[in-house]
């Protein structure tokens, strides 16, 4: 029979030991087990990963630091240098992709957002990442006018096979603005990696539309990926109360907002008696009621051959991580995962070891990887 003190002894013990079991925990899916590894936590509201060439991953928060995991550790301090940004509302510093070439040059992109006596809107600045600093900051793009809202910055970018970078730009919650090809907000601009217009563009040629814009009627969109077989660019948007999407971005399309929509007002009023009109592009897939997508990648690694091709949306609103089947361009079948976690996804990305990496937004958020279980 165990002592008083034994019992006690043991009793701590087990405490200390229960939640550490927890970090173990074994999920569930339809054809794959597999558990969460936490790579680094304490992290304010992060947006964004990238991975480095050196095997360092590069984080966003959206309070305004660019941090390093490095050897599995998240660096203490922050990198330094970089451009001026507002953080307000759900503004702040947002994605941060590499530069195709960047094992040669070093070079990435930030997204951001931006404050001044006009209002705030969203930029991308290009850096040189050197020893943990920032160098030779330069803007390539500001999203223009500016709006007196703190909402719907986009933020999302993403390379094509071309080498032309995507941004995307919200609204602002100015819903209206989506329509007007004369306007930055509601849409998709396609770059240059020097901030130019990118060959191709319709706007180059046409003044009815700015020359950087590549689709619109965009809401909000927080998710971008490229299709590992086709190179199409894939994004997904906010809907208001329902009526998030996934889309094909195809150029010189309009996607609808605030014309067309599957979702209500937030006032629980209808926005359009329309979910399609001619010359409106509809979505591959939508979400009602909303789930609040964040984050986006398709799974391209070897740890999870029956995941090979699938895609992965990140949940704010719900807070699980989405799989979604494709086949023939149409989603075939949907499953919700860490539905038990209670996490707020942002972002989702394939990691170059052949696992899912999730990001969770909240003021301690957390970096995890998805692995196999043994």
């Amino acid at each position: 029979m165990l002592s008083a003190r034994s019992f006690v002894r043991l009793s701590s013990l087990l405490l200390i030991w229960l939640p550490l079991a927890a970090t173990s925990q074994t999920f569930t899916s339809e054809n794959v087990h597999f558990k969460l590894d936490t790579v680094a936590k304490g992290l304010e509201h992060p947006w964004s990963l990238a991975f480095l060439p050196n095997g360092s991953v590069l984080v966003t928060e959206r309070a305004g630091r660019l941090r390093i995991i490095q050897n599995g550790k998240l660096l203490p301090k922050a990198v330094r240098g970089l451009p001026s940004l507002a953080v307000s509302g759900q503004g702040g510093l947002l994605d941060v992709l590499l530069h195709p070439d960047f094992q040669e040059n070093r070079t990435l992109f930030l997204s951001y957002a931006h404050g001044s006596s006009k209002g705030m809107t969203t930029r991308v600045a290009r850096a040189v990442l050197e020893e943990g600093q920032l160098k030779q900051v330069a803007v390539i793009f500001e999203a223009l006018p500016r709006a007196n809202t703190a909402r719907h910055f986009g933020g999302r970018m993403a390379f094509d096979r071309s080498g032309y970078l995507y941004i995307s730009v919200g609204d602002r919650g100015e819903m209206d603005r989506a329509q007007d090809t004369l306007d930055d907000a509601g849409g998709v601009h396609r770059l240059t990696v020097n901030g130019k217009p990118a060959p191709g563009n319709s706007g180059v040629n046409d003044t009815s539309i700015i020359d950087t814009l590549f689709t619109w009627g965009n809401r909000n969109i927080q998710g971008m990926t490229v299709h590992p077989d086709s190179g199409d660019i894939w994004t997904h948007e906010h809907g208001p109360r329902g009526g998030d999407e996934i889309n094909i971005l195809k150029a010189d399309t309009n996607y609808g907002w605030p014309e067309i929509t599957y979702g209500i007002g937030y006032s629980g009023l209808p926005i359009t008696l329309d979910t399609a009109k001619e010359g409106m592009a509809q979505p591959l897939h939508y979400w009602d009621p909303s789930i609040a997508p964040s984050g986006m990648a398709f799974y391209t690694g070897s740890e999870f051959p029956e995941w090979q091709g699938n895609l992965f949306v990140g949940a704010l609103k719900l807070r699980k991580l989405v799989r979604l089947e494709i086949e023939n361009g149409q989603v075939t079948n949907e499953e919700n995962l860490l539905i038990n976690l209670k996490e707020r996804i942002r972002d989702v990305r394939t990691g170059p070891d052949g696992e899912l990496w999730l990001l969770t937004d909240s003021p301690e958020g957390k970096v995890y990887r998805i692995v196999p279980a043994q």
